[in-house]
């Protein structure tokens, strides 16, 4: 993550100004950071990781589904999750109809309304994944494909994503851990070195230690009461 980090700022400094002189904005800015992410956990063996994410994701998906979208910052929390359970709700009728009647008009029905489910689903799948930059599935199809055939895994690894890394009204705030380097420009870190010292920050400890120390701590090398080391003339 550090190297990574170190990667992006120095793209920044070096390349953005001249993409700025040239009217041009960066890719990585529009792609929403140069970072690239990954999905928290593997979707199917890591689903019991979070068993709180896992049983909401499988007994409320509604309600999980309408808190990731809140965290995403792709609309509120209970409009989300009531278009989901309606959702869910026509095709249960639909089977339930079919299941009585025997007309098969209700499983057509069944099975479109399930899959406009699926579609929707993963539709905003993608959109996490374009707005937060993260990197899994070899094309977007495999999206659609994992909310229909697997939708608690995919909604159980959407949300360990979004909470373990701190997702907030669709801001990646990411976890603890993470260390952020500071770029400057010529000029500006002239400036700043002369005003202020340089530091450290440590991942083990939240205080910062400084690498200047004072004038007092320093121990000489020789002290006042040393003799020479090559002897005076007589």
């Amino acid at each position: 993550m550090l190297c990574a980090t170190v990667a992006l700022q120095s793209q920044q400094g070096k390349w953005g100004k001249l993409n700025e002189e040239n009217g041009d904005v960066p890719n990585y800015i529009q792609s929403g950071g140069g970072v690239h992410r990954m999905w928290e956990g593997e979707l199917v063996y890591d689903f019991f990781d979070d068993r709180r994410l896992a049983l909401q994701s499988t007994c409320f998906p509604c309600y999980r589904f309408g808190k990731n979208m809140k965290r995403a910052g792709f609309g509120s929390c209970f409009l989300q999750g009531y278009f989901y359970l309606i959702l869910v709700a026509v095709s249960l009728c639909n089977l339930l109809a079919f299941a009585i009647t025997r007309r098969f008009y209700y499983i057509y029905l069944a099975i479109s309304s399930f899959l406009f489910l699926g579609t929707y689903l993963g539709y905003y799948r993608i959109q996490i994944k374009k707005k937060f930059n993260i990197k899994g599935g070899e094309s977007s199809l495999d999206d659609f494909v994992y909310h229909l055939i697997c939708p608690c895994f995919t909604l159980s690894q959407e949300s360990r994503t979004l909470e373990l890394n701190n997702v907030q009204d669709g801001i990646w705030h990411g976890r603890g851990d993470t260390i952020c380097i500071q770029s400057f420009s010529n000029d500006d870190s002239k400036a700043y070195l002369k005003s202020s010292p340089a530091f450290v920050v440590s991942t083990k400890s939240s205080e910062l230690v400084s690498m200047q120390k004072p004038l007092n701590d320093v121990v000489p090398l020789v002290g006042k009461s040393s003799s020479p080391l090559i002897p005076p003339p007589e």
